[in-house]
């Protein structure tokens, strides 16, 4: 399992880039958000990383952020959510946005994400958040948005909701 990877950024394409470590290149599908914070080609990068094996493939995924790579761990247990699907929908918004929409049902906001239809963001809603599972999320948040602890506060009320309504 490859959990990290550290090295040269070789090439962006699209919603994927390859990553040099010791003259090995990775191939790493990102979200936009970590797309659009990797560093210019040439330059080094560390990114966390979730590896995906089927049968016919094995696929690497990676996220700059812990906050971003907690909640693609979320998104793929929810029935129907793969890693692809995963990525995809991190990348219809920032991840706190995400987070917010999930937890406060939004599944008009979620629904406007390719390739999530209504029964997918309604299992976004319904399963994507178990107490235990989104503690640690904003867990996450709270430690990475430091200032921003109203913010986290609400997440966590929104987190107490959902608890005790399941």
């Amino acid at each position: 399992m490859i959990a990290r990877l550290s090295g040269t950024v070789l090439e962006k394409r699209g919603d994927a880039a390859i990553l040099d470590v010791q003259g090995v290149g990775y191939l790493v599908h990102l979200s936009l958000q970590s797309m659009a914070g990797l560093p210019p080609e040439g330059t080094r990068a560390q990114l966390r990383c979730y590896t995906h094996v089927r049968e016919d493939a094995l696929q690497l995924f990676g996220f700059l952020t812990m906050e971003e790579e907690e909640l693609f761990h979320l998104l793929i247990s929810v029935s129907g959510v793969g890693p692809k699907l995963g990525i995809n929908i991190l990348s219809g918004m920032p991840a706190t946005e995400l987070a917010s929409a999930i937890l406060h049902g939004e599944l008009a906001r979620l629904t406007k994400i390719p390739g999530v239809g209504k029964k997918t963001a309604e299992r976004l809603v319904l399963d994507g958040y178990r107490p235990a599972a989104a503690e640690r999320t904003a867990e996450t948040v709270r430690r990475n948005l430091g200032a921003a602890a109203p913010l986290e506060d609400q997440l966590r009320e929104a987190l107490r909701l959902i608890a005790g309504a399941s």
